[in-house]
């Protein structure tokens, strides 16, 4: 199965609904089922774009280091002014991801809570093999 690692709380916010894109500097040509990982680290509090976004936010509902969520990825949007306009439309979706010209969004959808694998997380899309 296929794994992406997401910094908190932007894991928490994708189990909550409130998040439905996940932001990167690369593109994927994946589509498909993908577990999404809580990374071991938290999202520093200067890449906050709008910090109301945190009162969703319990720190005893972050599970870090563990595949939290089962999605689908639906697709991979390139970046333009046109995309970043609509997203701010949806403030709490623009306040979670890093919206520039020439990154990606990552499309998700059926976003499900999944029993926490404590597993390592790695960079990209990578593989996770259960026994």
């Amino acid at each position: 199965m296929k794994v992406l690692t997401i910094k908190q709380p932007w894991a928490l916010l994708l189990k909550k609904g409130i998040k439905t894109m996940e932001t990167r500097s690369f593109k994927t040509n994946y589509r498909g089922e993908l577990y999404i990982h809580a990374g071991k680290s938290k999202i520093k509090d200067k890449e906050i774009r709008n910090p109301q976004i945190l009162k969703d936010v319990v720190e005893e509902e972050c599970c870090y280091g563990a595949i939290i969520l089962k999605c689908k990825l639906v697709d991979c949007i390139y970046m333009d002014d046109k995309f970043i306009n609509k997203t701010k439309k949806n403030p709490k979706e623009y306040a979670t991801g890093r919206y520039e010209v020439g990154r990606y969004a990552c499309l998700l959808e059926d976003i499900e809570s999944i029993e926490p694998i404590y597993v390592n997380g790695q960079l990209g899309i990578w593989n996770y093999k259960n026994n």
